[in-house]
């Protein structure tokens, strides 16, 4: 007999100011969910076994040496909890409603020429959970002066990437975790998709502009990744993507 999926998710929260932290509680119950708070990730540890919670949400900001004056941002949101792999639905409701509150109140918070961003997920292998993120991230993109979202095509790149992963690499496994790591400044974005599939040798995908592969489909998602990123660059086994954008006066 197969467990039904849990109506409501336990979410950890950790961020170190007093009103965000609140802030995004307060939104997450008001979807019906149990919130945990903590200020800070040594308090966090200290509450114990954390394999009880289903969704690690962190959002800590840094700020740099005198010397060194930019603001380092962290935020990762993490699905720890088979339950809560199987529970795409409620999943999606908890990303979508914390992007939107990060977009609302943190992201607007600094002056974006002082930002370096490290952003993380660990989200089950559902294309339904990757609309979200897909937009949040060319969101943050945009507002830190790398794209101008009406000319690029950096939206079509990453949803190639990722349905890639969930599709061909995690073959659609919900229970399998897809890594997505953003790294963003001023300067250039750096993203990473790593998937927990059986992996492949991207050299042996067949090559859409020749002649011969015309009526394929495979192959084109690929290239179009090739031709809209700066660098792409895949990892041995091919389960590792690394793919890096710049702004037009900064490529080499």
């Amino acid at each position: 007999m197969i467990k039904s999926a849990p109506e409501t998710c336990s979410i950890l929260v950790v961020e170190n100011s007093d009103d965000f932290r609140a802030g995004l509680a307060e939104e997450l119950r008001q979807l019906g969910h149990t919130v945990t708070m903590a200020s800070h990730r040594k308090e966090a540890l200290a509450l114990g076994n954390l394999s009880e919670f289903d969704l690690l949400v962190s959002d800590l900001i840094t700020r740099a040496s005198a010397a060194e004056p930019d603001i380092v941002r962290s935020f990762k949101m993490a699905v720890t909890s088979s339950q809560a792999r199987r529970a795409v639905a409620e999943v999606h409701g908890i990303i979508e409603k914390t992007l939107s509150f990060k977009l609302r109140r943190i992201d607007a918070a600094q002056p974006t020429d002082q930002i370096r961003e490290k952003i993380e997920f660990e989200l089950p292998s559902s294309l339904a959970l990757m609309n979200g993120v897909l937009e949040y991230l060319v969101d943050r993109v945009a507002r830190l002066g790398l794209i101008k979202v009406e000319q690029s095509n950096l939206f079509v790149a990453l949803d190639e990437a990722f349905v890639n992963a969930v599709k061909h690499g995690n073959r659609n496994d919900t229970t399998k975790l897809l890594r997505i790591t953003a790294e963003l400044s001023a300067h250039e974005a750096i993203f990473t998709v790593e998937d927990e599939g059986a992996g492949f040798d991207v050299r042996e995908i067949p090559d859409p502009r020749d002649l011969a592969n015309l009526f394929k489909s495979s192959g084109r998602g690929v290239l179009l990744i090739y031709n809209i990123m700066d660098e792409v660059e895949y990892s041995e086994r091919g389960t590792r993507l690394r793919m890096v954008k710049r702004p037009e006066g900064l490529r080499p």
